[in-house]
């Protein structure tokens, strides 16, 4: 029998720092804090020199915050690469965090990834992303025995919205299979313009979700899409709760960040708020990837068999151990939280 209770699924990419500063940015025309989608005209920036690289993706960020503060071999998480040098720095980066690559591999394109470009004596950060074999990922990917089992074996599964513009298809089967087996399903919102533009596809998946993870630019633009008429969080946030559920034996929590605001929990027709501990603004390093480490202390709290106070808390404490460090990482050596 498996050990890994977690399954991830999305977008795996790379996180390629590029130097250069004001100048790469100059030459491949981008601003400052972009967070692009690459042209033709960007497709060199992989090629320069890298000075650091890691695992990133909202999702894969989320499942290496989760294994660590999980036990060893508890999370997996799955998604489409390439046959190349990135997808090599991709694998080795969650080796390092414990996370276990569960891959498909199209040799047809590269491997997806983020090239970070730091200026301003690294106060701001451009982000140019190729998503390449990441778009690839298919439904029978996910149901290839080795991935299967795996998935069989699983306590809970996380899945980002990006994957939305992916393959829905994986997404559902995955959602249809914890529906069968009462397993919780969790969705992350993930980005504005995926209600907009995605919105057949979310809402195709929505019903299935035992637990909705998004921020308050996420959820107002989720309410804006569907009619209604509020900028209200917690209202918004009551009106996803209540979107007709497959599973009938788990009520739906909506769970929205706002920042170093309170982050606000619908569940049962209840609205409740958490704020988090206060970081003083000299222990602040980097605040990029800080929702990333909250949902993998939410989704590890779960995987663990705590209760939703517990996880809030547990993803409060991640969120603000990431940005005392720079990057979408964690402190080593590992700091553990203590348990309830």
């Amino acid at each position: 029998m498996s050990s890994y209770v977690l399954f991830g699924l999305e977008n795996p990419l790379l996180d390629y720092y590029v130097g250069g500063g004001e100048d790469t940015l100059q030459k491949y025309e981008l601003n400052a804090n972009d967070a692009i989608l690459a042209s033709e005209k960007q497709m060199g920036i992989y090629k320069e020199t890298c000075i650091s690289y890691g695992a990133g993706g909202a999702a894969q960020n989320s499942c290496r915050a989760a294994q660590y503060v999980l036990p060893p071999n508890s999370t997996v998480f799955a998604g489409c690469v390439g046959n190349d040098d990135f997808a090599r720095m991709l694998r080795e980066s969650n080796d390092k965090a414990g996370l276990r690559s569960l891959f498909s591999v199209d040799p047809s394109t590269t491997t997806g990834v983020c090239a970070v470009v730091l200026s301003n004596n690294n106060k701001c950060r451009s982000l140019c992303t190729n998503l390449g074999a990441a778009n690839n990922y298919k439904l029978k990917d996910l149901k290839a025995p080795e991935v299967w089992s795996l998935v069989e074996s699983s306590k809970i599964f996380y899945v980002g919205g990006y994957h939305l513009t992916v393959s829905p298809e994986a997404m559902l089967e995955l959602a249809k299979h914890a529906v069968e087996k009462n397993k919780p399903y969790i969705m992350n919102l993930s980005a504005p313009f995926l209600s907009q533009f995605f919105k057949e596809q979310m809402d195709s998946v929505v019903p299935y979700c035992d637990y909705i993870i998004g921020n308050e630019s996420e959820i107002l633009s989720y309410g804006e899409h569907h009619g209604i008429q509020t900028k209200d969080v917690g209202q918004v946030a009551l009106a996803l709760a209540s979107v007709e559920k497959v599973n009938k034996k788990r009520s739906r929590a909506v769970v929205i960040t706002q920042g170093a605001d309170a982050t606000i929990v619908v569940q049962d027709g209840k609205v409740n708020t958490y704020k988090p501990n206060h970081v003083p603004a000299e222990e602040i390093v980097d605040t990029n990837g800080a929702g990333d480490a909250f949902a993998g202390g939410f989704i590890a709290a779960l995987a663990g068999d705590h209760g939703i106070d517990y996880a809030i808390t547990l993803g409060h404490w991640l969120g603000q151990e990431c940005i005392k460090v720079s990057g979408t990482t964690l402190p080593l050596p590992k700091k553990q939280y203590p348990l309830p």
